[in-house]
């Protein structure tokens, strides 16, 4: 087993080195599909703050995958866990890592990615297929997240609905990412690309007038040709990839 562990927690070790043992009778589930997700309490003294941190399972990859995984790639639980430390230094929120455990004798057979739970409470995918003029409130400093998070280098190859997460404080509007062990960082990403990467977020033409509008300006582009290549993407992803039957105007 191969545990790596943030500093700061170094009180959770002897509770980490159980985990893969203990995982399926600790917590609740949140999320139970192809992985599984669980909020979990530690049950140690040390972890005095009773707060749940959020351990995801992933599934037992496939033959091939084991022995890339295990010889030539770092694992998702991996590349997730150093992902969300390289985002933080970039200033791009994301639950912080804590650990992450990859389990196998000889080749990889499970891996663990263990987070502190985020404290926003809504998911992108609550509105965008419900546009309303009032929630440009929202689309607008999503739009700057998401412009700011491409001039850092950082392009989330998993840009969807259920992967941002977002809420309203008395400052304004916060935004985090999830999910990320699919992604490039530290490489320009271009106007294409930022606007590639929205194509999963299935949302209508007013939407998309109005965070293009906004991402442009931040990113120094043409906002009409911004929205064209959003729109673009979107409909060559939904109806040509998917063959969804969403309603967009």
């Amino acid at each position: 087993m191969r545990l790596v562990l943030n500093n700061k927690y170094e009180m959770l070790r002897e509770w980490l080195n159980r985990l893969p043992e203990t995982f399926y009778t600790q917590g609740e589930v949140i999320y139970d599909a192809r992985n599984q997700i669980r909020r979990i309490v530690p049950c140690i003294v040390e972890w005095s703050e009773e707060e749940p941190l959020i351990v995801k399972r992933f599934h037992r990859p496939f033959f091939p995958n084991r022995v890339i995984y295990s010889c030539l790639r770092e694992p998702k639980a991996a590349r997730a866990y150093f992902n969300a430390v390289s985002l933080l230094q970039k200033g791009i929120a994301t639950p912080e890592p804590i650990a992450f455990i990859l389990c196998g004798k000889h080749l990889l057979s499970e891996s663990y990615l263990i987070t502190r739970e985020s404290r926003l409470t809504h998911l992108m995918r609550e509105f965008t297929l419900d546009y309303r003029p009032e929630l440009n409130d929202l689309i607008r400093p999503f739009a700057r997240f998401t412009a700011r998070m491409h001039d850092a280098g950082v392009l989330h190859l998993d840009y969807s609905p259920g992967n941002i997460l977002w809420d309203k404080t008395g400052d304004g509007f916060l935004f985090e990412i999830i999910d990320i062990n699919r992604m490039r960082i530290g490489k320009k990403v271009t106007l294409q690309e930022g606007c590639r990467s929205m194509r999963r977020i299935c949302a209508r033409t007013e939407f998309f007038k109005v965070f293009a509008d906004e991402y442009a300006q931040a990113r120094r582009y043409d906002p009409a040709e911004t929205k064209r290549w959003i729109l673009h993407y979107r409909d060559r992803f939904w109806d040509k990839g998917r063959k969804a039957k969403y309603e967009y105007d």
